[in-house]
């Protein structure tokens, strides 16, 4: 599994635009690079990202082989209720990784 951070407001007002970060350890390998034996590495890219805020999709977005590794987004959303705020990456070769946040709306 790979590493995530996730930066989410612990706390925000209703109607509030609040920002979230991620990062998630992945090395990103494009099927385009040779390895070191000569021959060209697979490739293994995350391929897609979401977001859903109490589950509804609030955010995402499709990753190319151009992306670099270990993917950072930021985006926003307006708080509208308190919630959790669900993370999902997935990719190549069967990679899922979901993570999740919790926000309290006030």
């Amino acid at each position: 599994m790979a590493r995530a951070l996730i930066n989410v407001p612990k706390t925000a007002r209703r109607g509030e635009v609040i920002e979230i970060r991620t990062l998630i350890s992945h090395p990103m390998e494009t099927g385009y690079r040779p390895g070191p034996n000569g021959t060209i590495l697979p490739r293994d890219i995350i391929t897609r990202f979401a977001c859903a805020y109490n589950g509804v999709e609030v955010f995402s977005a499709e990753l190319h082989p151009a992306m670099s590794a270990n993917p950072y987004l930021v985006f926003t959303t307006v708080a509208t209720e308190s919630g959790t705020i669900t993370l999902t990456w997935t990719g190549d070769n069967g990679f899922r990784q979901t993570e999740t946040a919790s926000i309290e709306v006030a």
